[in-house]
């Protein structure tokens, strides 16, 4: 038996399409899905925004690298607002926080929530995977610090790997009950999805929505 009822797990759920091949018509299918499915949002790449949907829309800037000019970020994300964006997920320059460099981690963070201001929802991809705790520990604080709303494990492409329970359930101390923990990368069944919310997570980036939900496994696991 599932632990978590399938409307409240969806409602947790970022239906997300992130892959370079995408087409427009992929997406297409991906709203109607999550309308569907009752999914919290649809998460697109900001070429395809604006979207047509009754959820909430969320996009990336600075995705996957993170290793974008903060200005650049700051402007993707002001330019996917202006085209419907309700939430922004931006990936951090990993290098800097690799490099202890927390400070400019945190006016970079700063400099896209300017650009995104509230309501706008930022969310901070940290690529926890690639981090040592004491290095997940900083950026979560750097983030908190810049204003954002959420940090999030993982793009779902970097190779040291996505999501753990372990980066989910530190996280969470870190922020507490101040921002939002996002899971993501290698989320691939409803076993995962429910470990992840135990852990801590408040919201899922899920490519495999339908088989998740529906106790299966599927997908890429973004």
């Amino acid at each position: 038996m599932n632990s978590i009822a399938n409307n409240d797990l969806a409602a947790l759920i970022d239906h997300t399409l992130l892959k370079p091949e995408s087409t427009r018509a992929d997406v297409e299918s991906l709203l109607r899905e999550a309308e569907e499915l009752g999914t919290y949002s649809v998460c697109v790449s900001p070429s395809m925004l604006p979207v047509d949907t009754t959820v909430k829309v969320a996009t990336v800037c600075g995705f996957p690298s993170g290793q974008h000019a903060p200005s650049v970020k700051a402007a993707e994300a002001a330019d996917s607002v202006s085209k419907g964006a309700d939430e922004v997920d931006m990936v951090i320059n990993v290098g800097l926080a690799r490099a202890g460099e927390f400070d400019a981690v945190r006016e970079e963070i700063a400099e896209v929530r300017e650009a995104a201001p509230k309501p706008t929802v930022l969310k901070v991809i940290i690529e926890s995977a690639a981090l040592s705790d004491e290095q997940i520990v900083a950026v979560c604080e750097a983030a908190e610090q810049a204003g954002a709303d959420f940090v999030k494990t993982s793009t779902g492409f970097h190779p040291a790997g996505g999501a753990s329970e372990h980066a989910v359930a530190l996280m969470r101390r870190t922020v507490g009950d101040r921002l939002g923990v996002k899971a993501s990368g290698g989320i691939r069944d409803r076993a995962a999805a429910e470990a992840m919310v135990a852990a801590g997570a408040s919201r899922l980036g899920l490519s495999s929505s339908r088989a998740v939900l529906e106790g299966g496994a599927g997908g890429s696991g973004y």
